[in-house]
C-alpha cells in the first residue's frame, strides 16, 4: 500500500469531550458546553481569536487520552484538562496523525457538520506549565501538549460532536 494511501486512512472519528475557552491572558480557562469557531482567527470569546487574529496558533487541541499519562508522569491521581490551556480535548483520534506528511495529501479536521480545521504544528507547553502543574510540568507537557490549528470554515461546535479526519478537498462530512 502507498503512504499516500496510509496518510488518508483513519480507523473512526473522535469525539469532542470538552471545550475551553481563555478569555484573557493569565485567567482560568472556562469550560463550556459550545462554542463558535470564527474562520481565520478561532473560538468566539477565546483571547486567541481577539484583536487581530489569524496566524497558526488560533485553536488548540489535545487528545483526552494523553490525560492520563500527564497524570502519571506528574505523580497525580488525575489532571484536569482547564489546567492544561487547551481550547478542545478529543478522544478516539490521533490528532498528530490529522497532520498530513504529504503535501500531496492534505488533511483537514471536521467537528461536528460546520467546523473544519487545519492542524498547524505541535502545540509546544510554554513555561506557565510549571506554575499551572507544579515542579516538572514542562517536562511531562513535551510530545504531549497537543496540536495547533487554523480554522479553515467556522460554525457551531459541541461537545459530543463528532471530530473526523479526511482529505483535504473531499466532500465534508
Amino acid at each position: 500500500m502507498l503512504l499516500r494511501e496510509l496518510v488518508a486512512r483513519v480507523p473512526a472519528p473522535g469525539r469532542l469531550e470538552e471545550i475551553w475557552l481563555r478569555t484573557a491572558r493569565g485567567t482560568a480557562a472556562v469550560g463550556v458546553a459550545e462554542a463558535v469557531a470564527m474562520d481565520g482567527r478561532g473560538l468566539q470569546g477565546d483571547r486567541s481569536a481577539a484583536g487581530r487574529g489569524g496566524g497558526r496558533r488560533q485553536v488548540t487541541l489535545i487528545q483526552a487520552e494523553h490525560l492520563p499519562v500527564l497524570a502519571a508522569l506528574l505523580g497525580r491521581p488525575a489532571l484536569p484538562a482547564s489546567l492544561l490551556r487547551r481550547n478542545l480535548v478529543v478522544s478516539g483520534l490521533n490528532l498528530l496523525a490529522a497532520r498530513s506528511p504529504l503535501p500531496a495529501v492534505p488533511l483537514r479536521l471536521w467537528l461536528g457538520d460546520e467546523v473544519e480545521l487545519e492542524i498547524t504544528g505541535p502545540c509546544e507547553p510554554c513555561s506557565r506549565m510549571e506554575e499551572a502543574l507544579g515542579p516538572g510540568g514542562y517536562a511531562a507537557m513535551r510530545g504531549h501538549g497537543g496540536v495547533t490549528a487554523r480554522v479553515l470554515r467556522g460554525g457551531r461546535l459541541r461537545v459530543g460532536d463528532a471530530v473526523r479526519c479526511v482529505v483535504a478537498n473531499a466532500a465534508a462530512p
